[in-house]
């Protein structure tokens, strides 16, 4: 999926201003704000080629006992390292860093990267901090203007919230612009799955 963040929307910074307005959002009417996924689909070709370099990273296979409980910690934790990761890389497209395409690493050493490269860090310091694996999910959706991106989902019992390089803000999946395709499978991390109610058309899959 070729992403270049380098010239992508400007970035709302309103920092932790935003917390307050989403834990007074925790309310049963989100009990139901939650992703419907279907059945197991290709992985992205990155994320194909990043397993066969990291073998270990998408062979876990966590036990999924359900959304993580959305307590003012977790929120906390989401937030401010959505907000850290997003303002300490700075955007770079794949071409430029490696000389090709989709090609998903973590940038915490070089310190650049595109779309995937946030979400692996964030879902690494995330799982670091006590997050189960089955609820950091790394995320395809296609963005308004037809360029496919990828977030990180974290399922909550609160809804599934996106942490996403181009906004500082976490918020409820349903309430970004974007149309979600499909996710990693909460019970395997190298298997993905698909997200229903919208298109299955493959952004950068493997056919």
């Amino acid at each position: 999926m070729a992403v270049f963040e380098a010239k992508a929307t400007m970035r709302v910074r309103r920092g932790f201003a935003a917390m307050s307005i989403a834990l007074a959002s925790f309310a049963p009417t989100f009990a139901y704000a939650a992703m419907t996924t279907g059945g197991l689909t290709s992985q992205p070709i990155g994320h194909y080629e990043f397993c066969k370099a990291n073998p270990a990273e998408c062979s876990v296979r966590p036990r999924d006992t359900g959304p993580v409980k959305m307590t003012s910690s977790v929120w906390r934790q989401i937030s401010s390292i959505n907000e850290s990761v997003n303002r300490s890389i700075k955007p770079m497209n794949d071409f430029d860093i490696y000389a090709k395409d989709e090609v998903w690493a973590y940038p915490d050493k070089i310190r650049v990267g595109d779309c995937e490269d946030y979400v692996l860090l964030k879902r690494r310091m995330l799982a670091d901090k006590g997050i189960s694996l089955s609820n950091l999910l790394i995320t395809v959706v296609r963005k308004p203007d037809g360029e496919g991106h990828a977030v990180l989902t974290v399922r909550t019992d609160k809804g599934d919230y996106i942490l996403d390089n181009l906004s500082d803000n976490v918020n409820l999946w349903s309430a970004t612009p974007y149309r979600f395709l499909k996710r990693q499978a909460s019970e395997h991390t190298g298997r993905w799955v698909t997200i229903r109610g919208e298109s299955n058309t493959l952004v950068g899959s493997v056919k």
